[in-house]
């Protein structure tokens, strides 16, 4: 089972011209929609006098969310080529931005695609790109007594603690890699007492 997916650190930019139009691109991280038009907000506030702000994303490590955005360039000369430099390059949790200011020379549908896949792909390429893993988090509670055999199994498991609560009644919540979490939940449900909250 594939639960790794990539993504881009941090905000990188790039930069392309072609007879005198400048093409000013950004590649930037982002989690949710919300996150994207915000982002989209800020740039277009930032390059009001720009003739175009052409986008693209790609959200989740199952690909299945994106969109792509013209912005009034002719069909699939603008975000359609930017989300193709997202997509050869297996990124997702990204927002490709590229701002056009018009130099005066039309460069026609192909010099249009060309244009707007070469500055995606400029700002791509000066992003570092890093794999992280699709994780799944679990949260079991116990009784105390059951202490020192939940942690044994958290130390042999090795997931990542995100909150833990030890009174008479104990509650753990842990993060694991999605392909180990089938292992650790069975381990956890064996112990006596523990019982697993589904997760909303």
């Amino acid at each position: 089972m594939d639960d790794t997916y990539k993504t881009i650190t941090a905000l990188a930019e790039g930069y392309y011209t072609e007879k005198r139009s400048r093409f000013i691109s950004y590649a930037i991280p982002v989690r949710t929609v919300d996150e994207v038009k915000a982002q989209l907000a800020r740039y277009r506030k930032e390059y009001y006098d720009a003739r175009h702000v052409c986008w693209a994303y790609m959200l989740g490590a199952d690909h299945k969310t994106f969109r792509a955005n013209d912005d009034g360039e002719p069909s699939s000369t603008a975000g359609k080529p930017i989300l193709g430099q997202i997509n050869s390059n297996e990124l997702t949790d990204i927002l490709v931005i590229v701002v056009r200011y018009f130099g005066g020379i039309e460069l026609g549908t192909s010099g249009l695609i060309v244009a707007y896949r070469t500055a995606a792909a400029e700002a791509i390429a000066a992003a570092t790109i890093e794999t992280r893993t699709v994780d799944e988090d679990i949260t079991v509670a116990f009784e105390y007594p059951f202490l020192d055999r939940i942690m044994r199994i958290v130390k042999e498991e090795n997931p990542v603690i995100l909150s833990q609560r030890f009174e008479m009644d104990c509650e753990m919540t842990l993060r694991i890699r999605k392909s180990e979490a089938g292992r650790l939940r069975a381990r956890l449900q064996k112990v006596e007492t523990a019982y697993l909250k589904e997760e909303e």
